[in-house]
């Protein structure tokens, strides 16, 4: 195992109006106080009553996916957690993994990637979380 399942980000235009429409459909806590996430303008969560957490993230112009249309696919990303961001990078890359983003210089506590078919996911060091 090289990473625990931290959250499933979906892009949106209006990260708070999308959080409330999924705690009234599954329950649980908006913006709940997590030392993994900073909330804010372009970010909101949703602690699931069921234990979950799913995060929305604010994309400017953002064009909704139409179903079944592959010109407008379905929008969403992982956040893995990981204690170790450098031996986690050489891992995902070793199984097939691209970077996309290695945050050079930035200092911030995660890492972006393509899986092997270019869906993105994040890496983060535990008790952070992606924005």
């Amino acid at each position: 195992m090289i990473a625990e399942l931290q959250c499933v980000v979906l892009d949106c235009p209006d990260p708070v109006r999308l959080a409330g429409f999924y705690h009234h459909l599954l329950g649980g806590e908006v913006d709940r106080p997590d030392a993994r996430w900073a909330v804010g303008d372009g970010w909101a969560t949703l602690h699931t009553a069921a234990g979950p957490v799913l995060a929305f993230q604010r994309v400017v112009d953002h064009r909704p996916p139409r179903w079944p249309d592959p010109a407008h696919p379905q929008q969403f990303h992982l956040d893995f957690g990981v204690p170790d961001l450098d031996a986690a990078q050489t891992q995902v890359v070793a199984a097939g993994a691209t970077v996309l983003d290695d945050g050079a210089g930035s200092g911030r506590p995660w890492r972006i990637y393509a899986d092997p078919t270019g869906h993105p996911f994040c890496l983060v060091r535990h008790g952070n979380g992606a924005v």
